[in-house]
């Protein structure tokens, strides 16, 4: 590893911001587009969560509220992953394949159960949907780069090259 000389600071990565819930198969679909992010920048791109459940999907709220708790067990991204993988499922089961999908991690399940009851995640979900709304956010995905809003919604045609070019851009020094 490379440490940086003591005249030039660590560079600080970009952040992305990826508005998403966690019962949208469009979001899904991102996650090819995130996984070639990471591996093309590592590091120095940020990859943040931020939630925006839809009122057409019923237990997207309750996702949101279970990826703050799995986020707090230190899994964020593979629940975030795992449960958006059996998004269908998500429809028919609810809350219960949130905490099967838990447990199947190695998490806290009970624990997962008590925070979705309790909801001690819903301000910052509600933190989130508010901010969203605020910058324009209508649907997901939706990303949010060097101050840039770039919406998935609809279709994500050519949007990971736009990431990069963005991300190339703020990289540059």
């Amino acid at each position: 590893m490379t440490h940086p000389s003591p005249a030039s600071p660590a560079r600080r990565p970009v952040v992305l911001d990826v508005w998403c819930e966690l019962q949208c198969p469009d979001c899904r679909t991102a996650l090819d587009d995130l996984a070639a992010l990471r591996e093309r920048y590592g590091d120095d791109l940020a990859i943040q969560l931020r939630h925006f459940p839809l009122e057409k999907h019923k237990h997207a709220l309750a996702a949101a509220q279970a990826f703050e708790e799995a986020f707090a067990q230190g899994a964020a991204w593979p629940y975030a992953e795992a449960v958006l993988a059996r998004v269908e499922e998500l429809d028919r089961h609810g809350e219960q394949l949130l905490i099967d999908v838990a447990r199947e991690l190695g998490l806290d399940a009970d624990e997962m159960d008590t925070a979705l009851i309790d909801g001690r995640h819903l301000l910052i979900v509600d933190s989130d949907i508010a901010e969203g709304r605020a910058i324009g956010v209508k649907g997901t995905p939706t990303y949010v780069i060097g101050g840039e809003l770039l919406d998935g919604s609809k279709s994500q045609d050519g949007l990971r090259s736009r990431i990069e070019s963005l991300t190339d851009a703020l990289l540059t020094p």
